[in-house]
């Protein structure tokens, strides 16, 4: 990851922060509207009468909502960042640490991402364990509705009828995010905290947290939250924003494949978050050794970068 010190030339974090939720909000009207555009060359002038189509769960309308999902993707993830270093002058590659990979590095990444998962699967569990207070219980029922349309929304986008369908997903739910969101979370929000607080956890464990916020999805925050400090690591200890990208893809293709099962063995798709359930100590077990792993990963680019 870049120093605290900005480079010459380089605009303050404050106004690099600015700068990239402003190019979020264009990039999220300009693809809307190419994303609309699209939509009506494909269904017709009549879909714009009744948008609500889109959203409704109709087999029909799918493909339109993909369409969006990917747009926003593109227009709020991937193009700001991008626009933030033009704005600098600097090559993107070079500013968010899009360096070429190396094969042990990469080989721990996917690793980690394996060994984590019953740890993952354990944070999933007692964060859908979460009671709020009495007085807060209208609260309570607001998020438990916002998760029911969100599982509602997830069913819809992961549902595969062709081959086509499932290289989509995997292109919309797996590539664009692991890029996009890397970009602007580690490579953009979390540089630009690095440069504010100075503080290399600090930037990580904020970015996280707003990298969970921003999905909305409250009984998913804990797990959320946990991957994207892992994220944060991985491009903190390597300065190379591919090894975050990976882990992303890994977690996110892993869903897609899993849907992907779950439906060819007529399994309901709303029962993907049901817990394998491992034994305390298997949960255990997977929190140290992905600890111990993040250490090796570490070492491993430390040492790498020594021999280069």
């Amino acid at each position: 990851m870049n120093s605290v010190t900005p480079k010459p030339g380089e605009i303050h974090p404050f106004y690099q922060l600015l700068l990239l939720l402003a190019y979020a909000f264009v990039g999220l009207l300009v693809f809307s509207a190419i994303a609309v555009l699209i939509i009506v060359i494909i269904y017709g002038t009549s879909i714009l009468s009744n948008f609500g189509l889109i959203t409704s769960g109709d087999p029909q309308y799918n493909f339109a909502l993909k369409i969006f999902q990917m747009a926003s993707s593109i227009g709020i993830f991937i193009v700001p960042p991008i626009f933030l270093a033009i704005t600098q002058k600097q090559n993107p590659s070079t500013l968010f640490g899009l360096l070429k990979p190396k094969y042990m590095p990469l080989l721990l990444v996917f690793i980690i991402m394996m060994v984590s998962m019953p740890f993952m699967e354990w944070s999933v569990t007692i964060n859908q364990k979460m009671v709020l207070p009495e007085f807060l219980r209208g609260v309570e029922q607001w998020m438990k509705a916002k998760e029911a349309e969100a599982m509602k929304m997830t069913i819809q986008l992961l549902t595969v009828r062709n081959n086509w369908d499932f290289v989509i997903n995997l292109t919309m739910i797996a590539v664009l995010p692991a890029i996009g969101e890397e970009l602007f979370f580690r490579g953009g929000l979390q540089r630009i905290a690095y440069k504010t607080f100075g503080n290399p956890h600090v930037a990580i464990w904020i970015t996280a947290i707003v990298f969970s916020a921003i999905h909305v999805q409250f009984y998913g925050f804990l797990p959320r939250m946990l991957l994207g400090a892992g994220f944060g690591y991985l491009y903190y200890y390597s300065g190379n924003l591919w090894y975050a990208i990976l882990g992303h893809f890994i977690n996110n293709g892993y869903a897609v494949c899993a849907a992907l099962y779950m439906q060819m063995h007529n399994i309901p798709l709303n029962k993907a978050d049901d817990p394998i359930g491992f034994p305390w100590y298997g949960y255990l077990i997977s929190a140290i050794i992905t600890i111990a792993l993040f250490k090796i990963f570490k070492d491993t680019i430390q040492r790498e970068r020594k021999l280069d």
